[in-house]
């Protein structure tokens, strides 16, 4: 199984572990689940702390030390993740979201989230 950890996924993670579901939990401690962070949630998150809509460090070591301890690997924006907008309906506004969603869709990663509005894409979900 190939999880890719929606934004808040990954800061309940980091900060908050026992905020995560609890089959995500089991998920998390298996080694054999490779594990991927987004890009676009890095993005968002250092927005979030500079406008002090989210109480976390600004050391970039900080959640790289995180990725490595989470052995989660990173997943770049290529051109079909954002020519893959293109096929999503519009159920989702945040832009961060939908981005993460074609993501998921075009790689084929199961999303880790709460977010009640995804699996209107028709992606694989867990928490």
């Amino acid at each position: 199984m190939k999880l890719l950890l929606d934004t808040h996924a990954f800061i309940f993670a980091i900060s908050a572990p026992e905020s995560l579901g609890l089959k995500t939990k089991r998920l998390l401690q298996k080694s054999s689940i490779e594990r991927w962070v987004s890009v676009v949630s890095l993005w968002e998150i250092a927005i979030k702390v500079q406008i002090g809509k989210l109480d976390l460090p600004r050391n970039g070591d900080f959640y790289a030390g995180h990725l490595a301890a989470l052995q989660a690997r990173t997943l770049s924006v290529h051109s079909n993740h954002t020519l893959g907008l293109l096929a999503l309906p519009l159920h989702h506004g945040d832009p961060f979201d939908r981005l993460l969603i074609a993501q998921a869709k075009e790689e084929g990663l199961t999303f880790v989230t709460r977010d009640k509005a995804v699996p209107a894409y028709g992606i694989e979900t867990i928490w």
